[in-house]
C-alpha cells in the first residue's frame, strides 16, 4: 500500500479514491479497485475485490477512555470476489469489512491491541477487539454480529498466550481452552496476523486474528522501516 496525501483523494456518498486506486459501492456490493506496486520489491499489484454483504451495519463502537478512536465492523459478514490480473489470482470465500477512526494518533492512547473474528456455525461473525490502554484499564468489545443483522454481547474467556512471532511481537487470545496457531499470514517488527482455532461462545471455531505493539511502532528503528513497505506519494 501507498501512503498519500489529501491532494490525491477524493470522496462521495458512494465513492472513494485514493491515488489510482478506488471504491464504490454499487447498491448490491463494494467494489475495490486496486492499482498499486508492492515494496520493497517493486512488482504491480492490479485487480478487482467485489464485498458481497450479507447484512451491514452502522453503529461504532469506542476502543478508548477518551472517545477518540472507534471501530465499525461495517459489513460484519461478506461473501468476496476476488479477481486480480497482476499477480494472476481468483478466489472466492468469506469475507468482512470494517473501518478505524481517530482523531489523534494511535500511539498517544494505546499501548497494545489484539484483535480476533471467528465464524461461528450459524454463519454469524464473534469479534473480540482486546485493548491495552497507557493510561486507564483495560478495554474489551466481545460481540456477536448475527447474518440478519443483529448484534449480542458475549463472555469472553481468559486470554492465552502464543508463541511469540519471529520479530518477537507478543499475541494473546480469549478462548475458554487454549488456542492452536494454525498459520502466520504477516509477521512484521510491530503487527502480526494469523489464522486460529479458538473456543469462544461455546464453540470451537476458526479465527483470524490480529496484534498490535505500539510501543514497537514508535521505535525510530520501525519508523525508519516504514517507507521501505509503504512509500508516501502526494
Amino acid at each position: 500500500m501507498t501512503e498519500r496525501s489529501r491532494a490525491s483523494m477524493s470522496r462521495g456518498a458512494d465513492h472513494f479514491t485514493v491515488g489510482p486506486s478506488h471504491l464504490h459501492w454499487d447498491g448490491d456490493a463494494l467494489i475495490i479497485a486496486v492499482d498499486e506496486w508492492s515494496n520493497p520489491l517493486p512488482r504491480r499489484v492490479r485487480g478487482t475485490v467485489r464485498v458481497h454483504p450479507r447484512s451491514l451495519s452502522a453503529r461504532t463502537w469506542a476502543l478508548d477512555d477518551g472517545g477518540r478512536h472507534h471501530w465499525g465492523p461495517l459489513a460484519p459478514s461478506a461473501r468476496i470476489e476476488v479477481a486480480l490480473s497482476h499477480p494472476d489470482l481468483r478466489w472466492q470465500g468469506d469475507g468482512y469489512f470494517d473501518s478505524n477512526e481517530g482523531i489523534e494518533p494511535i500511539e498517544r492512547p494505546f499501548a497494545s491491541w489484539d484483535w480476533s473474528r471467528s465464524i461461528l456455525a450459524d454463519g454469524s461473525s464473534a469479534v473480540i477487539y482486546d485493548v491495552r490502554q497507557k493510561s486507564g484499564d483495560d478495554r474489551l468489545l466481545a460481540l456477536r454480529f448475527g447474518t440478519d443483522g443483529t448484534v449480542s454481547d458475549f463472555p469472553a474467556d481468559a486470554r492465552h498466550t502464543l508463541p511469540r512471532t519471529f520479530w518477537r511481537v507478543p499475541r494473546q487470545m480469549r478462548s475458554a481452552d487454549p488456542p492452536q496457531l494454525i498459520e502466520t499470514l504477516e509477521d512484521t517488527p510491530f503487527y502480526q496476523r494469523a489464522v486460529l482455532e479458538a473456543t469462544l461462545a461455546g464453540e470451537r471455531a476458526l479465527t483470524f486474528h490480529e496484534s498490535l505493539d505500539v510501543g514497537r511502532l514508535e521505535r525510530l528503528s520501525t519508523r525508519l522501516m516504514l517507507p521501505w513497505r509503504m512509500p508516501r506519494l502526494r
